[in-house]
């Protein structure tokens, strides 16, 4: 299998032992290139306005595999994916089965475009009930419900950092991407600075910080340092280092409680019973906390709803009363919900 990638170099680092061919799935386009040429050609005289689109992603399409896995559960989370809608197109050319995996979508998005596109896949596997019922609603038949595939992700166990207290520490993670999309200005940060502040004054937990993706444009490092500094005089907050996902989930895994802004954070939580919250902001949070609690409330808290400085604070206080009967759920659901993730492979088997 080969896996084409936005972020070739990044797969590379945190992967070190890639089960899969990792490949660019841009080319750059020169003045001294063939294909550039044949784009222009295309482009200004026989009207083709994505030409030079198309050019740019051939590596996906150059060499006709037997299958695609659409991969990325945010693939049409973020407006109008209008390179995954030009791939998706010139690979149907080639009548090979394309197969969208683990998605999450937004219900009032499936329309128009989006919706013509979602229905020419060969089968959909969304990873919450709602995209699934939002899919069916939609009239798109091809479409199955199960767990997201992180929720089989390895866990490593590295060798804690002083301060962190196994089974004692409430792990924290925040995002750019959250506090961007904050109501009021400041209110995501002030509220985790009150919760932070609370943590100390009252319980005897420790605090790490976790950041879950470090992207020059989208770095969760940058507003949790903010939260570090803040409290590093205390003895009690640790800022965890970058690492790969195995072991980020072995950190998240050794905590007593997670507040989560990344939805794989959370999920590596979930997936080893670590009570959680999750400070969402769109159906996949809502989703997958339905899809195991049976409902979101009071395990979401939409990133929107922060009116007041305690309302995090507020949420923790509750999932911390309820700490037992979370583990107790836990312990009932989470083995057959995390195998549940494996049964795709029988549906991947029949489709192939």
């Amino acid at each position: 299998m080969t896996l084409f990638s936005m972020r070739p170099e990044e797969d590379l680092k945190y992967i070190t032992e890639p089960i899969v061919e990792i490949k660019n799935e841009k080319i750059k386009l020169t003045h001294t290139q063939w294909i550039y040429w044949k784009a222009f050609i295309k482009k200004y005289f026989f009207k083709d306005t994505n030409a030079f689109d198309k050019a740019v992603f051939s590596p996906v399409y150059r060499n006709i595999p037997d299958f695609f896995l659409s991969i990325g559960g945010d693939n049409y989370c973020y407006g109008a994916p209008e390179f995954i809608y030009l791939i998706n197109k010139e690979i149907r050319k080639r009548k090979v089965k394309n197969i969208l995996w683990g998605c999450s979508i937004e219900p009032e998005s499936i329309k128009e475009r989006m919706l013509e596109d979602l229905q020419e896949y060969t089968h959909i596997i969304a990873r919450e009930s709602i995209t699934y019922q939002a899919l069916k609603d939609k009239g798109i038949k091809q479409v199955s419900l199960y767990p997201d595939p992180a929720f089989q992700l390895d866990q490593i166990d590295e060798k804690l950092p002083n301060g962190f207290i196994e089974g004692n520490t409430v792990g924290i993670n925040v995002s750019p991407m959250v506090i961007g999309l904050e109501k009021d200005n400041g209110i995501t940060l002030e509220n985790y600075t009150n919760l932070i502040q609370y943590l100390i004054n009252h319980t005897d937990m420790s605090v790490a910080l976790i950041p879950h993706v470090v992207w020059d444009h989208n770095d969760d490092r940058k507003p949790l340092t903010i939260l570090y500094n803040r409290f590093k005089e205390t003895g009690r907050v640790i800022l965890i280092d970058d690492a790969p996902a195995e072991i980020l989930k072995g950190y998240i895994a050794r905590c007593r409680f997670l507040i989560a802004a990344r939805t794989h954070a959370s999920i590596a939580a979930y997936s080893t019973q670590v009570p959680t919250l999750v400070v969402g902001y769109s159906v996949k949070a809502q989703g997958i906390a339905t899809d195991i609690f049976g409902t979101d409330e009071n395990y979401v808290i939409p990133v929107q709803s922060l009116k007041q400085p305690e309302d995090l604070t507020d949420a923790f206080k509750w999932l911390m009363q309820h700490e037992s009967d979370i583990r107790t759920l836990y312990n009932n659901k989470m083995p057959s919900y995390c195998e549940a993730a494996l049964q795709m492979k029988t549906v991947l088997d029949n489709l192939l």
